[in-house]
């Protein structure tokens, strides 16, 4: 007899007083995020317009706030997720060779993205006829450079990394922790039950967060319109449209040829099933902050949960098609075309090298700006280069970070189709879901159907 059968029916023990009460019924998630992205729209535009200053104070703290939330839960979430994915690969058969596949598979996406970069910045020229001048860039708040890349990997100490939200410090202790436990063997069992436990907390309380995307939506877009308007795309009219079509081409394009031609996996099966943290990362920017949905997409496409576990954590904090692949390269071209320098092959080359091995820099937060950095300083070209195209970027982050978030998907789904390990039957059914939906299914639960299969 199967559990829906000895359980009660949602309303055999309400009273007839809350039976009698109206229930609210919400629009479907990805309509609430629309409609916090013309509202927010909408009200930016009033609110520069009009120059109604309250509005646009009011738009601003909403999308602080949002994005704080989100940042709230990284380094914890980060640390533990890691931790704990590289202690499930204990339960996974040719643990090893799958890490050493999926790794692979990064870097191999990350070539295609930036080479498509690149084509797109050499035949569109981004940077001609803007208007724009050296005069108008400022050099950034902050930089990226290959000395602090690489001597910043190891932290000084456990709460600097934390404080300062240093992703990459943190997967540097998150992966040291996770390399004990495994050889600590059966004494590192305590340790790991909670390492879980803790993960799942930190996920729940992130579920409750985005579920505030549609406002976080309304926030972010609205204080982008109020600052700097709709004129803004003109000038950079070119560049815009470069990002958005090399993104389009590698989430629509490489992704579901991959699938098709490596994989042997219908490529529409796989839209459909990892849309809801495609669309969430569009609206939140931050791929960090889609993780828990990220993971729920794969599981439902068949990942197996010990693997996915390693990889989509992974993959949040370093696979970056969008931000550290075709976006830099598009950066570079329109910053030295902007700047008056000539690139040679060389330094398209060095790009590729930067786009490939520096994407940890980005950390899965919004923004690229750590990245930009590290990739002009490497080619010499002027920081003040950062300063043109910090005003776009948060139109530009939303596609980079929807193409980061499918490619954390879609290299699990590829590398566990190629080790035979996919779950065909669950690919070929996942569909969406709502956010209700998925927060509600606990690991338990999980676990509990897995088994009732």
């Amino acid at each position: 007899m199967s559990s829906s059968s000895s359980s009660p029916a949602p309303d055999q023990d309400a009273s007839p007083a809350a039976a009698s009460r109206p229930r609210i019924s919400l629009p479907p998630f990805w309509a609430q995020i629309l409609l916090g992205l013309v509202l927010g729209a909408l009200l930016g535009w009033i609110a520069r317009n009009w120059n109604v200053d309250w509005l646009g104070r009011t738009l601003d703290e909403i999308g602080g706030i949002f994005v704080q939330l989100l940042q709230l839960a990284v380094g914890p979430l980060v640390f533990f997720a890691i931790a704990v994915s590289i202690t499930n690969l204990r339960n996974v058969a040719n643990a090893a060779r799958l890490a050493a596949h999926t790794l692979l598979w990064f870097l191999a996406t990350s070539l295609i993205a930036v080479a498509i970069g690149l084509t797109i910045g050499l035949l569109t020229n981004p940077g001609d006829g803007t208007g724009l001048t050296p005069a108008d860039g400022a050099l950034p708040q902050s930089e990226g450079s290959w000395l602090d890349f690489l001597t910043g990997i190891v932290p000084t100490d456990v709460i600097s990394p934390f404080a300062n939200l240093e992703v990459l410090q943190i997967v540097f202790l998150a992966a040291v922790t996770g390399v004990a436990a495994l050889r600590l063997g059966d004494r590192a069992a305590p340790l790991i039950s909670f390492g879980e436990t803790v993960l799942e907390l930190l996920q729940k309380a992130l579920w409750w967060v985005i579920r505030l995307a549609p406002l976080g939506t309304l926030g972010l877009i609205g204080r982008s319109i109020n600052e700097y308007g709709w004129d803004l795309i003109g000038d950079y009219a070119t560049f815009t449209a470069g990002v958005y079509i090399g993104c389009a081409l590698v989430l629509f394009g490489v992704y579901p040829l991959l699938l098709r031609s490596v994989a042997g996996l219908n490529p529409l099966r796989f839209f459909r099933g990892a849309w809801p943290a495609i669309q969430l990362a569009f609206v939140s920017r931050s791929s960090v902050g889609t993780l828990p949905v990220t993971t729920k997409v794969t599981e439902r496409l068949g990942v197996p949960r010990e693997y996915n576990s390693f990889a989509v954590p992974l993959g949040a904090t370093t696979k970056m098609d969008g931000c550290a692949a075709i976006y830099p390269a598009l950066a570079a071209i329109f910053v030295a075309e902007i700047f008056d320098v000539s690139l040679g092959a060389q330094d398209y080359l060095l790009i590729a090298f930067v786009s490939v091995i520096g994407s940890a820099a980005t950390a899965g937060l919004t923004g690229a700006t750590i990245m930009t950095t590290l990739t002009l300083s490497t080619l010499g070209l002027p920081l003040e280069g950062v300063g043109l195209l910090l005003a776009i970027d948060p139109i530009l982050d939303m596609i980079r970070t929807a193409t980061n978030v499918a490619g954390q998907a879609v290299v699990p789904v590829i590398v566990a189709a190629r080790a035979k390990i996919l779950d065909l039957e669950a690919y070929d059914s996942a569909t969406s879901f709502e956010i209700d939906e998925a927060e509600a299914e606990t690991a338990p639960q999980r676990e509990e159907a897995k088994a009732a299969a």
